[in-house]
């Protein structure tokens, strides 16, 4: 066939045009689109009561906090670009923000390494007053466009006294979020550690309290075994119970969920986070710089269907003519 002739054939010119297609692949075309994005500050309990191991990585058991701290690594990747996470630790009563939302792809690494060194030893008290560290985190970030996701297994410590339960009244309904109830069902022993991290064993029923010895008690004073209105409110009886074990408080999350007007989710697994987060309540319409060398392949490879394709097509008639 003369130079001419190859011309006039269209598989030349598709070559051509696949060609081209594919050197647009090393431009790195983007497309201006309207895309959700995401701002989130994720408060993560860090007390002790996050040591217990009923979650499993690897075929091996491992605590609360670690595969809460793998799972938002596993999350970073998956959110898109210009979405933005912050990240806090809650303790005792109150929650602190570590730094505010900083975006997503340009702060990977910052935001790997920081969730990476989160620890229980971080904590500055011992106390777990759950429905206080919600409150404070709501409070913080009231006036921040961040989706909370407090994430907690709801253990009280000590329990919380009814009469002295936290109000939301006040905060409700002025930001969205979630609460992540971690940890399983069924009750497992508390790790302990002494002065120097070092395991010690499991805590033991006569390690903790196992009610409230604040305030007034919540109690009729009738029902109380010793009781004294000055001397012993709740009773000359030491308190039993299973607070040294420890469990996901889910039906309480719940219903703090429902009176701060969020939202409560269970951390199962990576795929059921990412897609309770990535609801579109919490998302926010951007424009942003798209990948689009999508287009640049698909055009390509449809660009040598028309040519690969024939021969294929004879290749299959010459071998059915032969059998």
């Amino acid at each position: 066939m003369s130079f001419s002739g190859v011309h006039k054939d269209y598989r030349f010119w598709c070559l051509v045009l696949a060609l081209t297609a594919m050197l647009a692949l090393f431009a790195h075309p983007r497309e201006r689109q309207k895309r959700p994005v995401y701002n989130l500050a994720f408060i993560v309990d860090i007390t002790r009561s996050m040591n217990a191991q009923d979650y499993r990585l690897d075929d091996s058991s491992v605590s609360r906090l670690q595969y809460v701290k793998q799972t938002l690594r596993e999350l970073l990747p998956k959110l898109p670009c210009q979405s933005k996470v912050g990240l806090g630790v809650f303790t005792e009563r109150r929650s602190t923000l570590m730094f505010e939302p900083i975006e997503v792809c340009s702060g990977f690494a910052e935001l790997d390494a920081a969730i990476a060194e989160l620890d229980w030893r971080m904590a500055w008290a011992a106390d777990s007053r759950i429905a206080g560290g919600l409150l404070s985190a709501l409070e913080i970030l009231q006036n921040n466009d961040s989706r909370v996701v407090f994430v907690t297994d709801g253990q009280e410590a000590p329990p919380v006294n009814p009469r002295y339960r936290s109000d939301f009244s006040a905060i409700k309904g002025k930001l969205d979020g979630m609460i992540l109830g971690v940890g399983g069902l069924q009750p497992v022993p508390i790790p302990k550690f002494n002065a120097n991290g070092e395991p010690a064993g499991f805590y033991s029923a006569e390690d903790v309290p196992h009610r409230s010895s604040f305030g007034e008690s919540n109690l009729n004073p009738e029902k109380i075994e010793g009781y004294d209105a000055r001397n012993a409110p709740f009773g000359r009886e030491a308190a039993t119970g299973s607070e040294h074990l420890a469990s996901l408080r889910e039906p309480y999350l719940q219903q703090l969920a429902s009176e701060a007007g969020l939202r409560y989710h269970r951390l199962t697994d990576i795929d059921a986070l990412n897609e309770a987060l990535q609801t579109p309540d919490f998302a926010v319409q951007k424009p942003v710089d798209a990948d689009v060398r999508w287009k640049a392949a698909v055009a390509a490879l449809a660009l040598l269907l028309p040519i690969y394709g024939g021969l294929f097509k004879r290749y299959l008639h010459r071998a059915i003519t032969r059998v």
